[in-house]
């Protein structure tokens, strides 16, 4: 408890937003009167709200730099328990490159500017001064934390703080999942739907290929307010990972079209739902097409 409150109050001195975190590397449940967002929710989260709770609830939101709440009574008990401390980027104006493997960092290396670097268990935090949207899976292994989200403090790393530069902004394109009034938005016409006999080296019965799909299909839909594409990449990457053992073909294409126009569907424009889909499809190497 005594390290990672220490560790909280030295970076909240210095501007930087903290907040607990328990085993799992994430945030502590929201409190009963939280549960559920039933309070409205912190006032700077994306659907602002009445929340004046004294606990740390609401994950990010949460994070503070007020050394009275830090050592509050109410805050004690996540610290009893806390097994890290996490800060807000996008709070202290800056915007964490989180690259999860050593694919990812090669990438970085060939591709963005030099900035301070942290290590990670897998891979490394890349660190920038200016703050910008956050997204997951902005492309294989490579997340963006700031805005409304939280990263894991690892230390201070090495480097000097570049100015987030254009390159990482580019990775999150505008998306627009919500049409403009009057705007009808509809899959491409003439777009593949999959069929059972073009996979005919898929090891799954056709039953079991449709289910997931289905499921696969809904979860991008459920995402009409936000974050469809992300989910499309997520979902375009189970199914490159569920088929990966096949000899092959399995019509991951085909499959693929239908995520993309399940994206579309929400108001994803066609050419970043085809990115995100097609990049969570070659996620594994010798996948069945």
């Amino acid at each position: 408890m005594r390290e990672h409150l220490h560790t909280a109050l030295s970076l909240a001195t210095s501007g930087v937003p903290v907040l607990p975190l328990r085993a799992g590397k994430v945030p502590f449940g929201n409190c009963c009167e939280c549960a559920r967002n039933a309070c409205g929710g912190r006032p700077n989260m994306k659907m602002a709200g009445p929340c004046r709770c004294l606990r740390p609830c609401h994950a990010w939101a949460a994070a503070t730099t007020n050394p009275d709440v830090l050592t509050s009574r109410a805050w004690t008990f996540a610290w009893v328990q806390a097994s890290a401390v996490a800060y807000h980027p996008g709070g202290a104006g800056l915007t964490v490159v989180d690259l999860d493997d050593a694919d990812a960092v090669a990438w970085a290396r060939e591709s963005l500017p030099p900035t301070r670097t942290v290590p990670t268990t897998r891979g490394e935090h890349w660190i920038y001064l200016g703050a910008m949207r956050s997204a997951n899976a902005v492309r294989p292994g490579v997340d963006i934390k700031s805005l409304m989200q939280y990263a894991r403090w690892l230390g201070n790393g090495t480097g000097a703080m570049a100015p987030l530069p254009d390159a990482v902004r580019a990775l999150i394109e505008r998306e627009e999942t919500t049409p403009a009034r009057g705007e009808v938005v509809s899959s491409s016409p003439g777009r593949a739907t999959w069929d059972a006999r073009v996979a005919t080296g898929c090891r799954h019965t056709e039953k079991y290929v449709r289910t997931g799909l289905a499921r696969g299909l809904a979860m991008v839909r459920s995402r009409a307010e936000s974050g469809a594409a992300s989910q499309a990449f997520g979902v375009a990457q189970f199914l490159a990972k569920q088929h990966a053992p096949c000899p092959g073909p399995c019509g991951l294409d085909a499959l693929g079209q239908e995520v993309i126009a399940a994206a579309v569907s929400v108001g994803v424009p066609e050419p970043y739902a085809a990115r995100a889909v097609g990049n969570g499809l070659n996620t594994d190497a010798g996948r069945a097409a």
